[in-house]
């Protein structure tokens, strides 16, 4: 994927003059250059093993699943989109030349990124949802926080990029984001690859081929940013703007994500430095609960009202437009604070919010003709959108999710969340390359019945226990069931745990009609490239 990129960026890119072009073809074959020579060196897939096994490990048991062929290959994808974004930048240092022709080269790049980034980081949260058995769509795992803080920098990159391309301002951001986020896709892939972490994702434990990246990010980065602290300064200034503008919104959008991705990444580098210095200490979901949730429910804020805004300047009249959103979201906090006075603070603003940036994200298109409002415009109020949807689906998970931890007999039953689940039966089961013992339960509720049928794996190649939970699906939520092991009672009961999640569901979609809006803003930025006169169109040149 790397090299076929390179290629594409010569065959292609004509918006980039000459010297910049070059410049980039040689950072990009640089990096070819070092990820050639770790599969050469550290980690060569055609190294023979003397004495050759009989038969091999076998699979991980987790990885025996579709979620293996969406989540690593988009996240790759992903991957790969910035570090074109980065020679970009390496290019325009070079060179000097980060005006809005480079932006115009850089934006599908990272536009294309974002989106397998997104679609990547919610396959992912999926499938470690339902294949886990732990009830959970994110852990905080030090391995997702490092998907989680390329797609932090890549969104806020974006932006910046947006803006330069249409605008000519946000230059330093630009170049410095674009950096940053090819800096957390290789200090995801020295995480995973390296073996210094204990994790689910971490599957690798040679320590050469953590201090081949380690070096190679020393290498790339380190010289990275030591260019531009050498040549910034002699990138000309992009054009100014008002206190009260887009472009300032924009600019506080990249200051938030920016404060967010240094809070996950002291969190998740944190615990590794102290067991490094002789003292083992654990940062998990409170200590990232608490730091990053505030922030992020001023981002929403700040993503409610950067799209009313005009570029280049304003006035505080036109923040009238949040009026009706404004008052969207009181109503909706009142009112669901008024019929729910237990549920917490942070559930209530995240629906009420959601509510608002929903209303907010549909203004673009007043006063528009919908037939010929540009694919670009249509694939910012999708994207927004998508962000309402999963934040109202996360804000109604944590604070309606309700739980039950039973002992159950056949016949036996419990209740959570209005539904009724009794235990009718345990059966062994026999797979492909596993044994089973499955509960079948039914579940009812308002007069419907469902079964489900949670599973104990016992996988014997490679040799490991797994829990595969059952799921049921229905409009408002998901009844999520997981079955344990017998208890040592007379009566032999089996440990059930049932959770009821309300509209957990909205997490995923939102994600996905995110990365769908982002789709149709790079539709849009190609039919823009072949709308072109004959002798501006660049495919055609190419």
């Amino acid at each position: 994927v790397l090299a076929l990129s390179s290629a594409a960026i010569a065959l292609f890119e004509r918006r980039l003059d000459k010297p910049t072009l070059s410049a980039a073809m040689m950072a990009q074959a640089a990096l070819s250059l070092g990820f050639f020579a770790f599969l050469l060196f550290a980690s060569n897939p055609f190294a023979r093993l003397d004495p050759a096994p009989q038969t091999g490990a076998g699979l991980n048991p987790l990885l025996q699943d579709i979620g293996l062929a969406f989540h690593p290959p988009t996240l790759y994808f992903g991957y790969v989109g910035l570090s074109v974004a980065f020679s970009f930048a390496v290019g325009a240092l070079l060179t000097s030349n980060a005006g809005a022709s480079f932006a115009r080269a850089m934006r599908p790049w990272v536009l294309l990124a974002w989106i397998f980034l997104t679609v990547g980081i919610t396959a992912g949260s999926y499938w470690a949802y339902y294949e886990l058995g732990w009830g959970g769509w994110w852990f905080w795992d030090p391995v997702e926080n490092a998907s989680l803080m390329p797609w932090l920098a890549a969104t806020a990159l974006l932006h910046s990029v947006s803006v330069l391309a249409s605008r000519d301002a946000l230059r330093a951001w630009t170049i410095m984001l674009a950096l940053v986020a090819f800096a957390m896709s290789m200090l995801g892939t020295f995480l995973v690859r390296s073996g210094i972490l204990t994790s689910v994702h971490a599957f690798a434990v040679d320590p050469e081929r953590g201090s081949f990246i380690l070096a190679l990010m020393l290498l790339y980065i380190g010289g990275a940013l030591t260019l531009f602290a050498l040549k910034i300064g002699q990138v000309r200034e992009g054009k100014l703007f008002r206190l009260i503008s887009r472009e300032s919104a924009i600019v506080g959008n990249n200051i938030l994500l920016s404060v967010i991705l240094a809070i996950v990444l002291l969190g998740t580098l944190w615990p590794l430095a102290a067991e490094a210095m002789g003292d083992r200490i654990s940062v998990g979901p409170p200590y990232f609960n608490k730091t990053t949730i505030p922030l992020v429910f001023l981002l929403f804020l700040l993503l409610a009202v950067g799209p009313l805004l005009k570029w280049r300047g304003d006035d505080a009249r036109s923040l009238r437009k949040l009026a009706i959103p404004g008052a969207v979201v009181i109503a909706m906090a009142v009112g669901v604070w008024a019929t729910n006075p237990g549920v917490s603070l942070w559930a209530i603003l995240g629906l009420a919010l959601a509510a608002g940036i929903a209303l907010a994200s549909l203004f673009p298109l007043l006063g528009r003709n919908l037939l010929r409002t540009p694919l670009t415009i249509w694939g910012m109020v999708i994207a927004h959108l998508g962000l309402a949807i999963t934040v109202a689906g996360m804000s109604a998970e944590s604070g309606w999710t309700s739980e039950k931890l039973a002992a159950l007999a056949i016949g036996e039953s419990a209740e959570v969340g209005g539904w009724t689940v009794q235990l009718t039966d345990v059966t062994p089961v026999v797979g492909e390359n596993w044994i089973a013992i499955e509960g079948r339960m039914s579940a009812t509720s308002k007069g419907q019945a469902f079964v489900l049928t949670p599973q104990m794996r016992q996988f014997f190649n490679p040799t490991q226990q797994t829990t595969e939970a059952a799921l049921l699906t229905r409009w408002d939520g998901q009844l999520y069931a997981v079955l344990a092991p017998a208890t040592s009672d007379k009566r032999e009961k089996w440990q059930v745990r049932l959770w009821w999640k309300p509209l957990v569901t909205l997490i995923w979609f939102g994600g996905l009609v995110i990365a769908f809006g982002g789709f149709l803003a790079f539709l849009g930025r190609l039919r823009i490239r072949f709308r072109r006169k004959p002798e501006e169109n660049v495919w055609k040149q190419a």
